[in-house]
């Protein structure tokens, strides 16, 4: 069982989750500075490190896991957030330049299924990035905060399980040097642990970070080939909507692809 959207974003209003926010963004930043007229997609809950590239993506879609529910978010194309089955998205293939992965991996019941319908709607030469809990870290062995859930990974497992689904593994980096204590988790502290950690001890971070491309080799253009599955947005389990109120995400067109 995953954990809940309401629990996700009280945490992400915490003094631990405001640090963990400012510096994941901070290596998400070095490795994608902007994503200007890119269609993005974040998986698992996002919304906390994507946010930011809103106003510049041609298109940003949070798809979350049904068993942990879904936060509505809003754009001016209207919602923008959608309840998904991990192994089935309700995505044409090729679809997305960016995928971010946060809270997506470590609780996912088939983590090859998870990543191989991943593979199917990036476009080739798209980029994911994963960030997952440290299994040598401190965040992992904490009930405190969302990252001591499910598996953690080390980033060679992390690498590995990306190859294994056809990404080829690019950057491999930690974040969150900082101990799960309040006290000293604070803003100005937390970068003192990172600029410590990242130097003395960079294989104890909190969290690692893999980036991957998505390249085609022979024969691989057939797994992106999939029935679609018709999108299931009734309200249940969305937060923001109504009881039995319909909740749809923007379709659009570009290039005379239906998206």
């Amino acid at each position: 069982m995953r954990q809940s959207v309401q629990k996700l974003e009280q945490f992400y209003t915490s003094r631990l989750g405001v640090a963990a926010q400012t510096m994941v963004s901070r290596k998400l930043q070095t490795l994608w500075p902007d994503l200007n007229g890119l269609d993005v997609l974040g998986f698992g809950y996002g919304i906390p490190y994507l946010n930011v590239y809103g106003d510049g993506a041609h298109s940003l879609i949070y798809a979350m896991p049904s068993e942990q529910g879904a936060a509505r978010q809003m754009s001016n194309r209207g919602n923008i957030s959608a309840l998904t089955m991990e192994h089935e998205f309700p995505f044409e293939p090729s679809v997305f330049d960016r995928i971010l992965v946060a809270h997506g991996l470590e609780e996912a019941p088939l983590i090859p299924a998870l990543l191989d319908e991943l593979w199917r709607v990036m476009k080739p030469e798209g980029r994911i990035v994963i960030i997952a809990s440290n299994r040598a870290g401190l965040w992992a062995r904490s009930d405190k905060t969302p990252f001591g859930a499910g598996r953690p990974f080390s980033r060679k497992q992390l690498s590995d399980a990306l190859k294994t689904s056809g990404f080829v593994p690019l950057v491999r980096s930690g974040a969150l040097f900082c101990p799960p204590i309040n006290k000293i988790c604070g803003a100005s502290m937390a970068s003192g642990f990172e600029k410590f950690g990242e130097t003395v001890w960079p294989g104890f971070s909190g969290l690692v970070l893999v980036e991957a491309v998505k390249r085609l080799y022979g024969g691989q253009e057939g797994r992106q080939q999939k029935r679609l599955r018709r999108p299931q947005f009734s309200g249940s389990g969305v937060l923001g909507t109504s009881a039995g109120a319909s909740t749809h995400v923007h379709s659009y067109k570009r290039n005379g692809a239906k998206r």
